[in-house]
């Protein structure tokens, strides 16, 4: 991990922020994708239409999917199977012109108690690390709960998306999170937010 401030020295806060990259961290199913499960194979990939012009908006962000699979631990899938689905969706992606920088799997489910999976911060730390990840203007896009708390948690935006499990879990928010319909107006939100510099806490609702 990087070195942190030396204590007692001046700091050039602005410059060292100013070099570091802004990112979008997307949960992958309910998200990006319908959320059909723990998916198998890549003819289960199900794209919502709005995905690829929302992410190719986003070209001045560092991109990002961070996604629990559980099924991986519970024996539903293989870890080949999950590779397969995530490369599948990088490469759509790629060929409608977004490119992911990485895709951060958690394979274990909750009991495991493991560190990365979400809203735990581990994934977003190896991205601040390996990729010069500015969090604090960065934003955490899904549609659990724990999506929004991940952004919390590093001092990014959540924005919560009502596609996927969005709607059936709205009620369970319990940080400060933006509402939005789905991905196509999470990028706009996004691009508004980082334009006009909205602070990135309260909890907004937008259609």
């Amino acid at each position: 991990m990087a070195a942190g401030p030396v204590a007692g020295l001046p700091q050039p806060r602005n410059k060292t922020l100013s070099m570091k990259k802004r990112a979008v961290f997307l949960d992958r199913d309910g998200t990006i994708i319908e959320d059909a499960g723990f998916l198998r194979e890549v003819a289960q990939v199900d794209f919502y239409p709005q995905t690829f012009s929302a992410l190719r908006r986003l070209g001045d962000f560092v991109l990002f999917i961070v996604t629990n699979q559980s099924g991986i631990a519970k024996g539903q899938i293989r870890t080949e199977e999950a590779v397969a689905v995530n490369d599948y969706v990088v490469q759509r992606l790629a060929e409608a012109g977004t490119t992911i920088r990485a895709v951060y799997c958690c394979p274990h489910q909750r009991t495991d108690g493991c560190e990365c999976m979400k809203p735990n911060p581990y994934f977003l730390r190896i991205a601040e690390r390996d990729h010069e990840i500015d969090l604090t203007r960065s934003f955490v896009v899904g549609d659990h709960p724990s999506d929004v708390e991940l952004a919390h948690g590093v001092g990014a935006m959540g924005i919560y998306v009502l596609t996927g499990h969005g709607a059936k879990h709205r009620t369970e928010l319990q940080v400060p999170a933006t509402v939005v319909a789905d991905i196509g107006v999470a990028a706009d939100l996004i691009l508004r937010t980082h334009a006009i510099g909205i602070p990135q806490s309260g909890l907004i609702c937008a259609s």
